[in-house]
């Protein structure tokens, strides 16, 4: 069985199931691009900061990047043993370069070294989902620039409310994805702040330029305080929470988008490529796309809770409890990832029929713009707004529009 990073002190074996309870390596996994790249810096620092040589660093630095290859081969062999990426990594450096990779680990913990990896990790991410969420605005904008003629009935409580254009529709949603958008980018520098050097809590003895290390790994600043370092996880909780609100803001559009395509409206036809069908009734063709993107956002927003709840009640710098953090932070990029695309495809590829909006427009539609008629002929506008509610009324009564 490997060694374990911990097992010194330990003289009796672990409970087997107890090693699957602890281990988190079936998820945190993913991080081993971040983690080896962690890694090769630090081993670089240590070396800038005499603790060990040139000629050792070179050999990690190596090494490490031979572990790289594997994982990019897909032939990096997980062991028995590999509780967390942390281990799995240095368990194969080892195996690799012999002794040397023992000296990788000096001043370092697996409490700033997964801080410091998730954060690396969600920059990236962060990136991916900034460039989807900036295709998706543009192309509701182009969309609506092209479409701005098509007239429709705006509506509050969903009912017919007054005439809009179909593009202010379309741009209603575009703001609050621009909004989205810029809470990404004021989050992205809560993100960016190194923990690496803050060791398992008290820092680092050995003297680490934190600064010269946080610039090659490309972190605007670093963190100022250890203990705080290793048990923030407000940076995920933040995310969490961007995430939620923008599957809510999805969720909506989803929902307006189901309204419209149904058969009583008959606004938009939903392309083949984003729809199903019904396994029993061939007529049928459902927003199968819409609904889940609906539904999705009810999964984010259970993620961002179960966080808060494991944050509320922790004492003070690291506990296992953390180890909670990654799964609800992956399942929410990769939910965020693939609805984003999902909502840019509905809006590119969806057919808009402009002859179903302008039938659906009303004359009583225009009792508002009677009214403010009313108040430019010198009407208060309270007696403006009754003579127009009376005028609808009227016409109700006599069947008549």
């Amino acid at each position: 069985m490997t060694k374990k990073l911990w097992g010194g002190r330990f003289t009796g074996n672990t409970d087997p199931l107890m090693e699957q309870f602890n281990a988190s390596i079936h998820f945190d996994k993913r991080l081993w691009e971040v983690d080896l790249r962690g890694s090769k810096a630090y081993a670089a620092a240590l070396a800038r900061a005499g603790i060990i040589s040139q000629d050792e660093a070179a050999q990690l630095i190596a090494g490490l990047d031979l572990v790289a290859a594997e994982w990019l081969a897909n032939a990096f062999v997980l062991r028995e043993g590999d509780e967390d990426i942390h281990s799995a990594n240095e368990r194969r450096l080892t195996e690799l370069i012999g002794p040397v990779a023992g000296k990788l680990h000096t001043g370092r913990s697996r409490n700033d070294q997964i801080a410091t990896d998730t954060r690396l990790w969600l920059r990236g991410a962060i990136e991916q989902l900034r460039r989807h969420l900036h295709q998706l605005i543009a192309t509701t904008v182009d969309r609506a620039a092209s479409e701005i003629d098509y007239v429709m009935p705006g509506f509050t409580h969903l009912q017919p409310a007054q005439p809009v254009r179909w593009s202010h529709w379309l741009l209603s949603h575009v703001w609050a994805w621009q909004r989205d958008a810029c809470r990404l980018d004021d989050l992205t520098a809560r993100v960016n702040v190194m923990p690496l050097g803050s060791g398992a809590l008290a820092g680092n003895p050995f003297a680490i330029d934190r600064t010269a290390l946080a610039a090659e790994l490309g972190f605007a600043e670093i963190s100022p305080n250890s203990m705080d370092a290793v048990s923030d996880r407000d940076f995920i909780a933040e995310f969490l929470f961007w995430a939620t609100l923008t599957m809510t803001h999805l969720s909506r559009l989803a929902e307006d988008l189901i309204i419209y395509s149904s058969r009583e409206f008959g606004f938009v036809t939903l392309s083949d490529a984003y729809s199903t069908g019904s396994s029993l009734m061939p007529q049928k063709k459902n927003p199968d796309a819409l609904e889940l993107l609906r539904g999705k956002s009810g999964r984010v927003m259970g993620q961002m809770t179960g966080l808060m709840v494991v944050l509320k009640g922790l004492p003070a710098t690291y506990n296992k409890d953390l180890q909670e953090d990654k799964e609800p932070l992956f399942d929410a990029v990769n939910t965020l990832d693939g609805s984003i695309q999902i909502a840019c495809g509905v809006i590119s590829t969806m057919t808009v029929n402009p002859l179903a909006l302008r039938a659906a427009l009303s004359p009583e539609m225009l009792a508002t713009d009677l009214a403010e008629y009313l108040v430019r002929r010198g009407a208060p506008f309270r007696e403006a707004h009754h003579v127009a509610g009376a005028a609808v009324k009227m016409a109700e009564n006599q069947g008549i529009r």
